[in-house]
């Protein structure tokens, strides 16, 4: 995977290729389209596919206030999109200068003297510059003038709505992370340290890792089916997002059993695959009662983890 975070020196064999901008959000899989389509057009200018996206989100700067929780971070979005099959991701700086560009100097500066594209492709509904004054019609302007081919790949239609990174966060802070896995091209992944919690469930016999500092959406509460993804390999895990009303705790916590696994892993990253929603957070009469229905979502969770194909990760369990 290549991933740079600057235009300064770029190699040789990045240049005169082609071209794609954007925030490519989730990377679902109206991405996977556009990145279809540059791949076609990479081959046949016979240089680089190059995705040219931004970090942070430019909304995040420009309106804070309602900038949406990001879908992934940065090194994820550019592990998704190397997995699709692009030459490199440049995931550059986004900072007031760049936000200030008007549309030709943007044209000018990044895609034709830095970058030396000689095609690209992007969606209908792309806006870049100054106050996202270019739209398409400029970009293909801009592109006629400077002699690069110009692809608009229409929007993916599935279940009867356009794929787009707004649908999929709505799917997934409702808590259809089955509905995200459709549209997304892998499940739906977050991240986060795993840190001391109450210790309640290994005393009952099913021990968690509670997982702080998580920097992307998370799933609406419930009860899920996972992977969780260690320094040390793979495991299928249940997972709960939401209360303990059962013990009359009502913080929101992450709460990942990893089924199989023994050891201590505080202290140390972890990252999960979201796979199905099982059931909602509800409090039971007793904690006997507890367990016989966490025993069920254990059991349930590791059938639907063993059904899932296997990713480039090790796994065990």
């Amino acid at each position: 995977m290549r991933l740079l975070r600057s235009l300064d020196n770029l190699p040789a064999d990045l240049r005169r290729g082609a071209v794609t901008i954007g925030n490519f959000d989730g990377v679902h899989r109206g991405h996977a389209r556009i990145v279809e389509r540059l791949l076609a057009r990479a081959r046949e200018v016979g240089g680089p596919a190059i995705v040219f996206t931004f970090d942070p989100h430019p909304v995040r700067l420009l309106r804070p206030e309602a900038a949406p929780p990001p879908l992934t971070w940065t090194d994820r979005k550019a592990q998704l999109l190397d997995e699709l099959g692009v030459t490199a991701v440049i995931a550059y700086p986004t900072n007031e200068a760049l936000l200030a560009l008007t549309p030709d100097a943007f044209f000018t500066r990044i895609v034709r003297e830095r970058l030396a594209a000689r095609a690209m492709v992007e969606g209908p509904n792309f806006f870049f510059g100054h106050n996202r004054a270019g739209n398409i019609e400029v970009l293909g302007q801009l592109c006629q003038t400077a002699g690069l081919s110009l692809e608009i790949v229409q929007p993916l239609v599935m279940g009867g709505q356009i794929v787009s990174s707004s649908r999929v966060r709505e799917a997934i802070a409702s808590g259809d992370v089955d509905l995200a896995r459709q549209l997304l091209t892998r499940p739906y992944r977050i991240r986060g340290m795993i840190t001391h919690g109450a210790g309640r469930g290994a005393k009952i016999g099913f021990p968690t890792a509670n997982v702080a500092a998580i920097d992307t959406l998370l799933p609406g509460q419930g009860v899920y089916a996972a992977s969780a993804i260690t320094p040390s390999g793979t495991w299928p895990a249940a997972v709960n997002v939401g209360p303990n009303p059962t013990f009359g705790e009502h913080a929101l916590k992450v709460e990942v059993h990893l089924i199989g696994f023994a050891g201590s892993l505080y202290g140390q990253p972890l990252e999960v695959d979201f796979l199905a929603r099982q059931r909602s957070i509800q409090p039971f009469p007793s904690v006997e009662a507890l367990k016989a229905q966490l025993s069920q979502d254990v059991a349930a969770a590791r059938r639907i983890a063993a059904d899932e194909p296997a990713d480039d990760e090790d796994s065990v369990g």
